[in-house]
């Protein structure tokens, strides 16, 4: 029993999830001290009459949704290119003004809005592909790429747009998708974080995608010398994470009932980045923890919902969460790792000299 209770602790030492769960327990572990009911979910009747799920943590994470659909695009895109793509929230900017245009154009239906988030899709995929070939082709370091979009992505939106800030015309079918189905009690927008998971699990599991993207972000030398395209596969990665861009930025046009290219998503793509740092993935490419970067994503909004609650300015919580996020990634550096390790190694070690004293 102690030597399966030493291996399952050594196992969760060296796991990249050991971040993630550590910072989701301190945050319960807090919020319980300080409001006993703060995670507390009551199934109440909306506007419309229907059940639905109410609290704390249905709002954390259904918020989390737009920035967990980018993390794990973000995550792939950082396993195989060994960086960041910081141009998400324009992208995903502009992928909504596709969608509330096609919408405000044509009569609203449930084949519209499918017609009008595959538009967004393409236009994303485009702009993914974009990035991709400066990335892969060109050898530009990822951030240095991206930063063209990030520069002009909303003025691109802003022209889409007509110079305005759209508003949807008939809000009764979108807002399903942005707030709740009648007759399901769990929002929207979390039911397809869900989905994408499965789908890129599946993925995962029935491709190579996920062993490709790490042999190339490891060492590209290599991958290629044992028949991996690395810019095939990097290609591939943020047109994937342009899919990822498209559905972010049509939920959040379901979820506000409008668009202004000033302030959709803004700063989200920070958040992307670290939510994936969070999530126990190395930021210079390698392997990756898709369900990490997801958690990661839950616990930036589980903090900045903490810190609302404790009545913390708005202009102050930025950098509240700069300090939490620092110790988070600081915690799960490989130097502190390293030193904890030896720490767990030695605590054992005397353990086992104890008990054979006793002996």
């Amino acid at each position: 029993m102690n030597k399966r209770f030493t291996a399952t602790t050594r196992a969760l030492a060296h796991s990249q999830l050991l971040i993630p769960l550590l910072a989701f327990f301190l945050l319960i572990v807090f919020n319980l001290i300080r409001d006993p009911s703060f995670f507390s979910v009551a199934l109440v009747k909306n506007n419309l009459g229907n059940m639905v799920l109410s609290g704390n943590l249905i709002s954390i994470i259904d918020n989390a949704s737009e920035l967990a659909l980018l993390a794990i695009g973000m995550t792939l895109v950082t396993a195989a290119s060994k960086g960041q793509d910081i141009s998400v929230g324009a992208a995903a900017t502009i992928a909504g003004s596709v969608f509330i245009n096609v919408l405000r154009a044509n009569d609203m239906s449930l084949p519209m809005i499918l017609f009008a988030f595959l538009a967004s899709c393409v236009v994303a995929m485009l702009f993914g592909a974009f990035n991709g070939t400066l990335v892969a082709l060109f050898k530009i370091q990822p951030m240095i790429a991206t930063l063209i979009l990030y520069t002009a992505g909303r003025d691109i939106a802003y022209w889409i747009n007509g110079g305005a800030s759209p508003d949807l015309t008939d809000k009764t079918l979108t807002n399903y998708f942005g707030t709740f189905f009648p007759g399901i009690p769990i929002p929207t927008p979390i039911l397809l974080v869900c989905v994408c998971l499965i789908i890129m699990a599946l993925i995962l599991k029935f491709t190579n995608l996920g062993l490709y993207a790490q042999a190339v972000g490891i060492n590209e030398n290599a991958a290629r010398l044992n028949g991996i395209d690395p810019v095939r596969i990097k290609l591939l990665v943020f047109i994937i994470l342009g899919i990822c861009v498209a559905l972010a930025g049509s939920v959040n046009v379901c979820r506000m009932g409008s668009l202004n290219h000033k302030t959709a998503l803004l700063d989200i793509e920070m958040d992307a980045i670290l939510a994936v740092a969070i999530g126990g993935n190395a930021l210079i490419g390698g392997k990756f923890s898709m369900v990490g970067s997801v958690m990661g994503a839950y616990i930036i909004r589980a903090l900045q919902t903490t810190l609302y609650a404790m009545e913390v300015s708005s202009d102050a919580i930025k950098a509240y969460k700069a300090v939490v996020i620092i110790a988070i990634v600081l915690i799960g550096s490989p130097v502190v790792k390293k030193y904890a390790s030896l720490l767990f190694s030695k605590l054992r070690k005397n353990t086992a000299v104890v008990q054979t004293g006793d002996l």
